[in-house]
C-alpha cells in the first residue's frame, strides 16, 4: 500500500496569489491585464476543521490522474460515497483507492491496469477499514 503522510493547515493559513487572468486552451487571443487576488486555501478547502493534505506514494492510482508525488486535498467531512476516491485506513496502513460500496460489500479498488499486482481490496469482517476522508482536490506537479 503506498505510504501517505498527512499535512493539516491551521485557521491562519493562507496562501494568497495573484490570479493573472484567463488562458485560453483553444484559439490564442490577446492577453488581458487582469488580475486579482486568489487565496489557495479559500478556493481549495470547504472546511479547514477537517481538512488535510496528503502525498502520494505510490502508483496505484495513476488512471485517477494520482501520480507519485501529487498532494491530495482530503476532506474527513464528507461522507464517503459510492465510487468516491478517498483515503482509507486498512488494517493499520494508508492508502488510496476508489471506493465501491454496494449492499454486500465494500471494494478499494487500484487505478493502474498496467500493473497487474494491484488488485482490489474487498473488504472483509476480518479488516478493519476506517473510510478517512474524501479527496476533494489533487494538486499537480507540470
Amino acid at each position: 500500500m503506498e505510504k501517505l503522510q498527512p499535512y493539516m493547515i491551521d485557521s491562519e493559513s493562507s496562501a494568497e496569489f495573484t490570479l493573472c487572468g484567463e488562458v485560453k486552451a483553444g484559439f490564442p487571443s490577446p492577453a488581458e491585464d487582469i488580475s486579482e487576488k486568489l487565496d489557495l486555501v479559500k478556493l481549495l478547502v470547504r472546511h479547514r476543521a477537517s481538512t488535510f493534505f496528503f502525498r502520494v506514494s505510490g502508483v496505484s492510482m495513476v488512471e485517477a490522474d494520482m501520480d507519485e508525488g501529487d498532494i491530495l486535498i482530503v476532506d474527513r467531512s464528507i461522507e464517503p460515497y459510492n465510487n468516491c476516491k478517498a483515503v482509507c485506513f486498512i488494517d493499520g496502513e494508508y492508502t488510496v483507492k476508489r471506493v465501491e460500496i454496494s449492499d454486500h460489500e465494500i471494494r478499494l479498488m487500484p487505478a493502474n491496469e498496467r500493473v497487474k499486482k494491484y488488485k482490489p481490496i474487498i473488504v472483509t469482517p476480518d479488516n478493519t477499514l476506517i473510510i478517512w476522508g474524501v479527496v476533494t482536490y489533487i494538486i499537480k506537479r507540470a
